[in-house]
């Protein structure tokens, strides 16, 4: 199967994402710890919850393209279900996000085509798994919109406008400065 992911395609939405979670967190931080934190009936119930889900997420897949190896029946060390909490204080999920997409964009500026169209093999909690890391990269931020998708109708029901979330949009403004 040929290689669908450029090195530069990962980097423009390694941007994205960071663009993207700092338009959100933003818009969070106008609502108060309890308004972030009531079940909305979301997936993940809370806005803080589906922003902490986002955040294990991302480290269970940087942890992958790590080769760090997750303990039989877990999604990595120390990472039980996909609901678990990491941070319960926003100011400390927000700095620890940042600190992911950090890590996430040095990661992603070392990719290469090669790299890309290589296999990427880990032991999920259901088994042994392998697939072309382009795959899993593309699923990584793929995710992440997925997810900020439902927060920001979650923010919008709260009265909180997240603003312009198009790529495109970014993309455009890059390109115009």
């Amino acid at each position: 199967m040929p290689n669908a992911m450029t090195p530069d395609h990962a980097r423009a939405l390694a941007r994205y994402n960071r663009w993207m979670n700092e338009k959100v967190y933003d818009a969070a931080s106008r609502l108060n710890d309890d308004d972030r934190k009531r079940d909305r009936g979301a997936f993940f119930k809370s806005i803080h919850a589906t922003l902490n889900h986002l955040l294990l997420a991302d480290r269970i897949w940087m942890g992958r393209f790590a080769g760090v190896v997750a303990p039989q029946g877990s999604y990595g060390p120390g990472i039980q279900s996909l609901d678990q909490e990491l941070c319960a204080d926003f100011g400390d999920l927000r700095r620890e996000r940042t600190k992911t997409d950090d890590a996430l964009a040095t990661w992603v500026d070392e990719l290469t085509e090669a790299k890309l169209a290589s296999t990427l093999s880990y032991a999920a909690k259901t088994g042994p798994f392998a697939c072309p890391l382009w795959w899993a990269v593309a699923h990584l931020f793929n995710h992440q919109t997925h997810h900020r998708g439902q927060v920001t109708t979650l923010l919008t029901q709260a009265g909180v406008d997240v603003g312009v979330t198009d790529l495109f949009a970014m993309l455009r403004a890059e390109r115009t400065g």
